[in-house]
């Protein structure tokens, strides 16, 4: 090697490493945050189901973001987000606003508040807002968020329980009015393989990739990538009770349960959309 090829080889290493090591940095913040004692055990055993670090790695996280969790339920991810981005980002968790229709919901926002309150040292500072699917929604200031994330919600926006008929198309547009120009939108829910078959209503927990990707781009979204992280090609999304029979509901109890749990969770399609830069 000559003189001037060593020298910039010499210059180049402290470069690289520096670059790595930025981009080792998301990666480790949540390792770190999955890792944590703070966690629920219940909520760490599914981790082999819901892939949270290669989910969260696939949508871009980073932990100074601004990150939007519409529908948290009892804090599966926030358990994972709200530490991830204490230090250096930003947390809003969208929830189901004042008068939800079902008991469940009112359960699971009285947990979350109280995960959150016990431990803000863990937490930080998360701003709690809602997606209520009135036309005035917003679940954050518009064009403020780096990444909106929602998990296993977007079948239950096409059950007339939840809202109007238009809440589905109410709720894309809220999550595309709060993202900046450049901004991602990761979705993941449970696959239904067929759009000429689905359900209109999503009765049985699935709906079709296709079906969402109209949603978004109706938007104003993009299509950016899918990935297969989260696929379970041993679902086969014909069980009596619908996603439930499968872990973790087993809503049909001792009936065929060893087979549900050798199947294991659900099939599940990850989307990820983005706000186009004008």
């Amino acid at each position: 090697m000559g003189v001037l090829a060593a020298s910039l080889a010499a210059a180049l290493v402290p470069t690289t490493a520096a670059a790595q090591a930025a981009a080792d940095a998301p990666s480790a913040v949540l390792d770190a945050a999955i890792a944590g004692e703070h966690r629920s055990p219940a909520n760490a055993a599914r981790d082999r189901y819901r892939h949270p670090g290669e989910t969260l790695t696939f949508f871009g996280f980073r932990p100074d973001m601004t990150v939007v969790e519409v529908w948290p339920g009892g804090g599966w991810y926030t358990e994972i987000l709200g530490p991830a981005l204490r230090d250096e980002g930003r947390l809003y968790v969208a929830e189901y606003g004042n008068d939800p229709p079902f008991d469940y919901q009112r359960r699971e926002m009285e947990i979350l508040e109280g995960k959150l309150s016990s431990a803000p040292e863990v937490y930080g500072d998360v701003t709690r807002t809602a997606l209520d699917f009135s036309e005035e929604s917003r679940i954050a200031p518009d064009g403020s968020a780096d990444l909106v994330v929602t998990f296993r919600n977007v079948h239950n926006w096409f059950d007339d329980g939840y809202g109007p008929p238009e809440a589905p198309a109410i709720a894309f547009a809220a999550m595309a009015r709060a993202l900046k120009p450049g901004g991602v939108l990761g979705v993941v829910d449970h696959r239904w393989p067929d759009p000429a078959t689905e359900d209109p209503a999503a009765g049985n927990g699935y709906v079709s990739e296709e079906r969402v990707i109209a949603l978004a781009e109706a938007a104003g979204l993009t299509l950016s990538e899918r990935s297969d992280v989260n696929r379970n090609p041993r679902d086969t999304h014909d069980h009596p009770a619908g996603v439930w029979s499968l872990p973790p509901d087993l809503a049909l109890r001792d009936q065929n349960r060893d087979r549900y749990v050798e199947i294991g969770e659900s099939d599940r399609f990850t989307l990820r959309f983005v706000k186009p830069v004008e």
